[in-house]
């Protein structure tokens, strides 16, 4: 069975440890979610399977499929099977998000079945293209304009997801993809990814603040994510949990915000000194 396995896995930024020990499993057709506090170092964790540059891996190791992904360039992880939906998407200028989506997966289609025809590949793609279009509710007159130029933040989401769908790879790193999605968007984006790890055996870690991306894609399990590393993992109890009562729990003394201080209250000096105070 194809697996994503991270073992051990230390890295930094800046000359800042942010990854503590990592150990996660996640198995074809799985759904993994990792929740956890800002700056806990979830979006690191992203970023340091996917390969981005300026982050220092001090120990462990990721494997897809046997492959060690740490050795090899962001565009080999891609090969192998990984894909990472970015929580900030970023604009690409003068490159249309069709051309964009084509040109990945005409590239993937060269390195797994060498000579094709490009003419009939075309046209294939393009259909691919559009029917995850219409499954997710994406607006296809924005397939010809600039990958993410001038689009709000839930579109961009949608962007992501839309990639997702055509490049159709064997595991995806999902880092609050969720987020700026409005409420249908969100149920058709979880449902397409859901009906990919039935169908397709996508493996999907996704990372989030918010147990409603749940209803529709039903983790396997959920991860709660404190201070570089995984310090519980559970049914989507643990989703629940987290959106009742935060994440206080899992926080040691010096991490708990502090006390909130006794409201002040203000006068105004030239006010009505019998109306009620204000805090």
């Amino acid at each position: 069975m194809s697996k994503l396995e991270i073992e051990g896995l230390k890295a930094s930024v800046s000359d800042r440890t942010v990854l503590t020990g990592v150990d996660l499993v996640v198995g074809a057709g799985e759904v993994h979610a990792v929740m956890g506090p800002n700056g806990s170092g979830k979006s690191t964790l992203a970023h340091v399977i996917a390969g981005r540059p300026n982050y220092d891996v001090l120990e462990g190791s990721v494997r897809l499929n046997g492959v060690e992904l740490l050795d090899l360039p962001a565009w080999r992880r891609v090969e192998a099977g990984l894909f990472l939906t970015m929580q900030v998407p970023i604009e690409v200028p003068g490159v249309s998000l069709r051309s964009l989506l084509a040109s990945s997966v005409c590239m993937t289609a060269d390195t797994q079945a060498g000579e094709f025809s490009r003419e009939a590949s075309a046209r294939v793609v393009d259909e691919r293209i559009k029917q995850e279009a219409q499954r997710i509710g994406f607006d296809e007159h924005f397939l010809a304009r600039s990958v993410n130029v001038d689009l709000s933040g839930g579109e961009r989401k949608l962007t992501e997801a839309l990639q997702l769908g055509v490049l159709a790879p064997e595991f995806a790193v999902m880092d609050e993809l969720d987020s700026g999605l409005d409420v249908d968007a969100l149920r058709l984006v979880a449902k397409r990814v859901k009906e990919a790890t039935e169908v397709d055996g996508l493996g999907v870690l996704a990372i989030t603040h918010y147990n409603r991306f749940f209803e529709q894609l039903q983790p396997d399990c959920v991860h709660i994510f404190i201070d570089g590393h995984i310090c519980e993992s559970g049914g989507p109890e643990l989703a629940d949990l987290v959106e009742a009562e935060g994440y206080e729990r899992w926080l040691s003394p010096s991490e708990k915000p502090a006390d909130d201080p006794e409201p002040q209250l203000f006068t105004d000096p030239f006010g009505d000194p019998f109306a009620d105070q204000l805090i």
